[in-house]
C-alpha cells in the first residue's frame, strides 16, 4: 500500500508513476492510496500533484528483501584423517539484499570466521563463506554451525537471523593394517579362539570388526585400550582342507581387510580297548590300540607296555595275564600324525581294575598286638582285596567297634577274630591283643635304654683301646730311632780302633 498526499489546498491532477501493477483503492481531497502488486525487485515510485497549474513530484525508493530462511552448513569431508585439512562451507540459497547480510562460522561457541557482503562486487556473488581447517585429535566430535543475519535497520526495517543445523566433525587415524592371530592348523569340530588386532587407530572404541572363516561369519567380541582395538572370536571348522580366515576392519569411511590361510584337519583321539575292565586275577586279556576311522592319513600308534611299535596304520596290542599288582594300572594309547609338517599327538588312557579275594597280611593286620593300659587304642587291621572288603572283628562273641578308639584295660586282653569279605569270598584271622600296665611299659623302656647305653659304652671302650697303642707307638718312635743311631756310632768307633791297631796307628 502506497499513500501519495500533498499540502496544496486545491490540488489538480495527481497520481503515481511506476512499472509495477497499481490499483487506486482510496482517495481524499489531498491524498490518494494505491495497491502495488507483484513486487519482486527494488524500484522507485514517482508521486505527483498539480497545484495552481504547477506540477510537483517526489520519489520513493522501494527495497525488496528475502529473510535468510534456510542456512546450509557443509563439512567436507565429515570424517577427516588426523592432520589433514577439512573445508567448512556455509551458504544461504535465497536472501536479499545481500549487502545487508553477514555470515558467521562457529565451532561450539567460538567464532571461527565472519563475513559481510557490503561492497557491490561482493554483493553480486552468492551468499556463502568457506574456510579451511587443519584437523586435530582434540577437534573430534566438535560441533560446527553457521549463523546468518540480515540487518535492514538502515532501510527502516528490522533484524532477521537464522542458523544452520549443527554438524559434528569426526577425526580419525587409520594408518596400520589389521593383524590376524590364528593357528595355521585347525581341528575339525573343535572350538578355537582367533583374534584380529588393529594398532595406531583413533578412536579405537568405534572400530568395527567382521570376521569370516570361508563363508562362515563369526561373532567377535570387541575390546579396546588406548589406540589399539582387537576382536576375539570362537571358530569351529566343519570342513577339512585349506580355508581362509579373513578380518574386515572399518572406521568411518575407512576399511581394510586382512586374510590368513589355515588348514583344517581331522584327528580324533585313538581308540583304546581293554577286553575286560574288571577281570579276575590270573585271567588273560587283550589290550588293543587303534586309530580312528576319521583320521587321515593313518596315524602311528604306540601302546604303553607293548613290546613293539607297529607300522603306521597297524594296530598295537598286548596280551596280559592279570595279577593283583595290576589293579589300578593305567594303559595309554598314543597316536601320532604329521599334518602340514607338524607332528600332532593324541592320547587315550584307561585304568584296569583287577578283582581278587580278600587277604589279611601280617604287615597290615599283625597277629600279635600290644596295648598300653589307660591309653587310647584301636585294633590295627587293614584288609586287601578288590572290590574293597568289609572288615568285621568280634571279641568274646561281640562285634568290636573298629572306628572309635578304645581306652585300653586288662579286659581287652584276648583273641579277636577278624573277617574280611567282598563279592569274591572272605578270609578270617585271629589277632592276639596283650594289654600291659604303664609300669610294665616303663620297665621295658628303662631296660631298653640300659641295653642301648651298655652297647654304646662297649663300642666307645673298644675304639679307645684300638686308638691308644697307635698313639703310644708314634710317641716312642723318635727315642727308639735315637738309640739305634747311638748303637751304630759305637760299633763304627770300635771297628776303626781295631783297624788302627793293625796298622800301628
Amino acid at each position: 500500500m502506497v499513500n501519495c498526499s500533498t499540502t496544496c489546498p486545491d490540488p489538480g491532477p495527481s497520481g503515481i508513476e511506476t512499472f509495477l501493477k497499481k490499483t487506486q483503492v482510496d482517495k481524499g481531497p489531498q491524498w490518494k492510496e494505491f495497491l502495488l502488486e507483484d513486487v519482486t525487485e527494488n524500484s522507485v515510485l514517482q508521486c505527483f500533484f498539480s497545484c495552481a497549474g504547477i506540477q510537483k513530484d517526489t520519489s520513493l525508493g522501494i527495497t525488496v528483501y528475502q529473510p535468510p530462511e534456510q542456512v546450509i552448513l557443509e563439512l567436507q569431508p565429515s570424517w577427516v584423517a588426523m592432520g589433514e585439512a577439512l573445508t567448512v562451507k556455509c551458504h544461504v540459497p535465497r536472501v536479499v539484499p545481500l549487502e545487508n547480510l553477514s555470515l558467521t562460522l562457529l565451532q561450539g561457541n567460538q567464532e571461527l570466521h565472519r563475513k559481510n557482503f557490503m561492497s557491490l562486487a561482493v554483493a553480486s556473488q552468492r551468499a556463502e563463506v568457506t574456510i579451511h581447517v587443519k584437523a586435530q585429535r582434540e577437534d573430534d566430535r566438535c560441533n560446527f554451525s553457521c549463523h546468518a543475519e540480515l540487518d535492514l535497520s538502515s532501510h527502516g526495517g528490522g533484524l532477521f537471523h537464522s542458523s544452520s543445523d549443527i554438524k559434528v566433525l569426526r577425526i580419525f587415524e587409520f594408518s596400520q593394517s589389521p593383524q590376524i592371530w590364528v593357528s595355521p592348523l585347525l581341528e575339525i569340530g573343535m572350538a578355537e579362539t582367533v583374534s584380529c588386532e588393529l594398532s595406531r587407530v583413533f578412536p579405537a572404541r568405534e572400530v568395527m570388526f567382521h570376521m569370516f572363516l570361508g563363508d562362515q561369519e563369526l561373532s567377535p567380541f570387541v575390546s579396546w585400550k588406548g589406540d589399539t582395538a582387537w576382536a576375539n572370536a570362537t571358530v569351529r571348522a566343519m570342513e577339512t582342507g585349506d580355508q581362509e580366515l579373513s578380518c574386515l576392519v572399518s572406521l568411518g569411511p575407512m576399511e581394510q581387510k586382512t586374510r590368513e590361510p589355515v588348514h583344517v584337519y581331522s584327528f580324533p583321539p585313538p581308540i583304546l580297548e581293554i577286553e575286560e575292565l574288571y577281570p579276575l586275577a590270573g585271567r588273560d586279556i587283550n589290550v588293543t590300540c587303534s586309530g580312528h576311522v576319521l583320521t587321515s592319513p593313518s596315524p602311528t600308534l604306540r601302546l604303553k607296555g607293548a613290546p613293539d611299535t607297529p607300522a603306521p596304520g597297524e594296530t598295537a596290542w598286548l596280551l596280559l595275564t592279570t595279577r593283583e599288582e595290576d589293579n589300578g594300572r593305567n594303559f595309554s594309547c598314543e597316536a601320532s600324525l604329521e599334518v602340514q609338517g607338524q607332528r600332532l599327538i593324541k592320547t587315550t588312557a584307561m585304568q584296569l581294575h583287577v578283582l581278587y579275594k580278600p587277604r589279611l597280611e601280617e604287615s597290615d593286620c599283625p597277629g600279635n598286638q600290644t596295648w598300653v593300659k589307660g591309653t587310647e587304642q584301636m585294633l590295627t587291621c587293614v584288609p586287601k582285596g578288590n572290590p574293597t572288603p568289609t572288615l568285621v572283628c568280634t571279641w568274646n562273641g561281640v562285634i568290636f567297634n573298629l572306628d572309635v578308639p578304645q581306652k585300653a584295660t586288662q579286659n581287652h586282653t584276648g583273641t579277636y577274630c577278624c573277617t574280611a569279605t567282598n563279592q569274591l569270598g572272605s578270609v578270617s584271622k585271629d589277632i592276639a591283643v596283650l594289654v600291659q600296665g604303664l609300669d610294665e611299659g616303663i620297665s621295658s623302656t628303662i631296660f631298653i635304654i640300659i641295653i642301648v647305653a651298655l652297647g654304646v659304652g662297649v663300642v666307645t671302650i673298644a675304639l679307645y683301646l684300638n686308638y691308644k697303642p697307635c698313639k703310644i707307638e708314634r710317641r716312642k718312635l723318635p727315642y727308639r730311632q735315637k738309640e739305634k743311631n747311638n748303637e751304630e756310632e759305637s760299633q763304627f768307633a770300635v771297628q776303626r780302633g781295631e783297624k788302627c791297631n793293625a796298622h800301628n796307628c
